[in-house]
């Protein structure tokens, strides 16, 4: 209509027929009209309202997105200053912070980060054949079991194909894992064999998120030589690497919930006990048990994601893509590092990490020169090659004199002494070195717990000087001894005559140099001895 009224073109049957189609009055598109010649606006006239400033923002950050405690400052403020801003109602202050924060913002200031991250929206990356990418990932199993006679909660390390979801190698370890278990899980997800076979091969690309195990020297090697790279997803971003999280929370939610030992179980308030030791699975029990479940996830699960009625194992053998497979013969030492030192065998074996190993194999063989390749974090064996030709493999040795399994829990039980000693020493150290204050309700400087009068100060000082090694290596304790009579002495300088400053080595005026030391004397400088 005002692009009509420019022309010149308007009419009475162009209002009538908006004001049909609106259902209006006529009179009140004319004044819509006027409305829009005269202000230029086509919408209703604004109204003044109060809107979310950066200081409110700094404010709600700082008092964790609670609006009643930014209204109380904004109020202190307006208080103290009364040529400020004047301070809204707590309700238009509440209609002001839902209408101009979504709904992730305020809970990113209630939580964090991770609060906000629930109320994105993350996209699907698109679909991909088999081996074109895995992602791996560790995971702290919430399951205590039992290991030489003592509960802990293990981890494990896996990886899974994210076109077919299908989990091609886990390793578990008793305690948080390092390279080893990474090597581990990667080595049986490339082998083609049981128990997670036939899914496998070479991936195109490994996605992790910047676990140090993951990004070692070791791991990038192992795979380089395959040509694989390894993506670093940045940190705190889970949602990049969604398969394998998903695969984290299934576990927890449709296995480990069942198990004997779970940590997170839910029980009635105030009867939290933990399971004995006794009713608890055993180390081997707990691994044997989640690898059976990998079995049942590979070939009777059936993810979402994947066509209707198809398991991973399914889709994975329904995928037409080639799979680059490698020998178990180069296998068999992939997950193995070399230090690069030539040794020799000798009557005792050979002597790696000041500990000789030894094997059958070995006799008749000593004085050969060899290569050594071990497993990262375990020296309990190594692998033996040729030094001339160091893909040819001797053997294996194995630790020699290895101590016994009541040796091991003997030497753990002093340790463990020890360092429940050590730990009630630091505490009673602690209790000695920190004062503590009594409670007040006043705003005043609190006074000690403890009174120590002046006599008790100096008799713990003194005690404390007396076993102190350092404060009673005192320098002038022992006094030097006078030089040798043989070694030249410095001559006095007159007193009547300043101490030339020039230089070091020139004499003063009136002075004649020493051309030559006395013999077996030191040589003489101008500040003494040197």
């Amino acid at each position: 209509m005002l692009a009509l009224d420019e022309r010149g073109e308007l009419r009475t049957a162009h209002v009538r027929l908006v004001a049909s189609a609106l259902d209006v009055a006529e009179r009140t598109v004319w004044n819509w009209l006027s409305a829009a010649r005269r202000e230029g606006r086509t919408g209703p006239r604004p109204r003044p309202r109060f809107t979310v400033s950066q200081e409110v923002r700094e404010l709600l950050a700082l008092w964790g997105g609670n609006v009643s405690a930014v209204h109380r400052e904004l109020a202190a403020r307006a208080a103290k200053d009364p040529s400020s801003k004047p301070v809204p109602s707590l309700s238009v202050l509440h209609r002001a912070v839902r209408r101009d924060l979504s709904v992730g913002e305020r809970a990113g200031l209630r939580e964090g980060e991770a609060g906000r991250r629930r109320f994105d929206v993350y996209g699907k990356r698109p679909p991909v054949h088999r081996n074109a990418c895995w992602e791996g990932d560790h995971k702290r199993i919430p399951v205590r079991v039992t290991i030489e006679e003592e509960a802990t909660c293990p981890w494990v390390t896996w990886f899974i194909d994210v076109a077919t979801k299908a989990i091609t190698g886990v390793a578990v370890t008793p305690h948080a894992p390092a390279r080893d278990g990474v090597l581990a899980a990667l080595r049986a997800g490339i082998s083609r064999a049981a128990p997670f076979g036939p899914a496998g091969g070479l991936p195109a690309a490994v996605r992790v998120d910047r676990g140090k195990e993951f990004l070692c020297r070791t791991v990038s090697q192992a795979l380089g030589g395959f040509a694989v790279p390894v993506e670093d997803l940045p940190a705190y971003t889970p949602y990049r690497k969604g398969t394998v999280e998903a695969l984290n929370s299934a576990v927890e939610e449709m296995f480990l919930v069942s198990l004997p030992g779970y940590t997170r179980r839910a029980r009635p308030a105030g009867a939290h006990r933990p399971d004995q030791a006794e009713e608890l699975l055993s180390f081997a029990d707990f691994v044997q048990a989640l690898l059976g479940w990998v079995r049942w996830w590979n070939t009777e699960h059936h993810p979402s994601g994947l066509p209707a009625g198809q398991t991973p194992m399914a889709a994975w053998e329904a995928d037409p893509t080639p799979v680059e497979e490698v020998d178990e013969e180069q296998l068999a030492f992939f997950a193995l590092e070399d230090d690069g030192r030539v040794r020799k065998i000798s009557t005792s074996g050979v002597r790696w990490r000041r500990r000789f190993y030894i094997a059958p194999w070995m006799v008749g063989h000593v004085g050969t020169p060899v290569r050594l390749r071990y497993l990262p974090h375990y020296d309990g064996q190594i692998e033996v090659f040729q030094a001339e030709q160091p893909g040819h493999h001797l053997g294996t040795a194995y630790l020699a004199q290895e101590a016994t399994l009541e040796q091991r829990r003997a030497l753990s039980s002093v340790r463990e002494k020890k360092a429940r000693a050590l730990k009630a020493d630091l505490k009673a150290a602690e209790k000695l070195r920190r004062t503590r204050y009594t409670a007040t309700t006043t705003p005043d400087t609190p006074r000690p717990r403890r009174t120590v009068t002046g006599k008790q100060a100096q008799e713990e000082i003194a005690r404390a000087k007396a076993t102190d090694l350092a404060a009673r290596a005192l320098p002038d304790l022992i006094p030097p001894r006078d030089p040798p009579a043989g070694w030249a002495r410095p001559r006095p300088a007159p007193a009547n005559r300043p101490r030339p400053e020039a230089s070091l080595d020139a004499p003063a005026a009136g002075d004649t140099p020493d051309t030559e030391a006395p013999s077996g004397s030191k040589e003489q400088g101008e500040d003494g001895y040197r």
